[in-house]
């Protein structure tokens, strides 16, 4: 996590499972000064009420045996939707080349769905990942997070 140059123009992803924040640094490596390019956000309830009241049931054959079935995880569905929308939004944004270097920052199993939904232009501009959930945190706490990396 060592050697952090936060350079003019170094994009800053910053998400979780309901929220991504796409920060751009407009100081320079002493003084950064992240600014907010774009947010995006998705509603996602917890699964309990998100499914449906029972698990489904199927017929074991000719018995009279019925077996449940597991019930879908919609909150983590949800989570694995959110990262590939935030992997497109970015493989957009790479394309049009509005960022050299990015660092990405989300908790560890978001950032683990991310990694293998990001297309091959935007895994190779990330310098650095960071497995934080830093979404409620201030722009100026990032600042001084990525200014301690």
């Amino acid at each position: 996590m060592n050697n952090l140059k936060l350079k003019r123009g170094l994009w800053v992803v910053v998400a979780d499972g309901e929220k991504a924040l796409f920060l751009e640094n407009r100081g320079d490596t002493q003084y950064p000064d992240l600014q907010v390019m774009q947010e995006m956000e998705q509603e996602n309830p917890a699964t309990r009420e998100q499914g449906s009241d029972r698990p489904g049931r199927y017929s074991d054959g000719p018995s009279v045996h019925r077996s449940a079935v597991e019930d879908t995880d919609w909150h983590r569905l949800g989570k694995e939707r959110f990262a590939d929308e935030i992997a497109e939004r970015l493989y957009k944004l790479a394309h049009r080349g509005a960022f050299k270097e990015m660092v990405l920052i989300a908790p560890p199993q978001v950032l683990g769905d991310m990694r293998r939904k990001l297309h091959k232009e935007v895994a190779e501009k990330i310098t650095l990942e960071i497995p934080k959930t830093l979404t409620n945190h201030t722009i100026v706490d990032i600042e001084n997070l990525l200014q301690a990396a």
